[in-house]
């Protein structure tokens, strides 16, 4: 385990506490937690990553069963979306150690700009269900959109829970709220996902991960709240910054 000052575990447990809020608010929290442990001395990217996912689970769980009590989302497309979220993890965190995320960085930095210009431009959408498909279509692209981000999670990680929220509400058709209740359960299940691997691999450095994940917790479950509480449009203006901000670390990580 990397040896760590007062001040680096002090700036860890507050990126986990940061992260928890905005992750259970709309999703991005990797965005901030995942740079925070590349900071910490000696350890590795897929060290980091695999770290990143414990702490992530832990707020993901407690942001999940806030949201499930409050706002019962719709398991008819949380679990076949869970489901092919967990494989497509597990598979993304196998090539997580071998494929250089230089290569998608520049992709998604495009699709986030298209996603913030649509978002901003379509000031009513996100705000109340307008449901596409029907039936098993609906869970078919439901199943699809998780195996697609659930692949990306285990591979890379900041912004899947984003990716989730803009995928239900432009796809799907959810309101903002709801899609982010929805989002936290899939979330928790790329999180495993990745775990399952990153685990028996050794990859997970746990003091560190359970400590950002008691930071982690902390703040989903105070973000999951008021999320219930101030309802989609206050989840749509923290989207709109969080993917932002995403824009503006990828735009910095590309330039560079």
């Amino acid at each position: 385990m990397p040896e760590l000052d007062l001040l680096t575990i002090v700036l860890l447990l507050l990126a986990g506490l940061a992260a928890g809020w905005v992750d259970a608010v709309v999703g991005g929290g990797g965005l901030i937690q995942l740079p925070a442990l590349l900071l910490v001395p000696g350890i590795s990217p897929v060290q980091a990553l695999a770290t990143n996912k414990l702490g992530s689970i832990m707020g993901t769980s407690t942001s999940a069963i806030t949201y499930y009590r409050r706002v019962q989302p719709d398991l008819r497309t949380a679990g076949p979306m869970a489901l092919t979220a967990l494989v497509g993890a597990f598979g993304g965190a196998i090539g997580a150690s071998h494929i250089p995320d230089q290569l998608f960085k520049p992709i998604i930095l495009v699709v986030l700009v298209g996603v913030l210009a649509w978002t901003l431009l379509k000031r009513n959408v996100g705000e109340h269900d307008n449901l596409r498909w029907v039936g098993n279509g609906h869970k078919r692209i439901a199943a699809m959109i998780g195996l697609l981000i659930g692949a990306y999670d285990g591979l890379l990680g900041p912004g899947t829970g984003t990716f989730l929220v803009i995928s239900l509400v432009s796809a799907l058709g959810y309101s903002f709220l709801p899609a982010s209740a929805i989002a936290k359960i899939v979330n928790f299940a790329t999180n495993l996902g990745a775990l399952i691997f990153f685990v028996p691999s050794g990859a997970v450095i746990w003091t560190i991960g359970l400590g950002l994940g008691v930071a982690n917790l902390i703040g989903a479950y105070i973000g999951a709240r008021m999320a219930v509480a101030k309802g989609s449009k206050f989840v749509r203006v923290v989207f709109v910054i969080v993917v932002g901000a995403l824009i503006a670390r990828l735009a910095w990580d590309v330039l560079a």
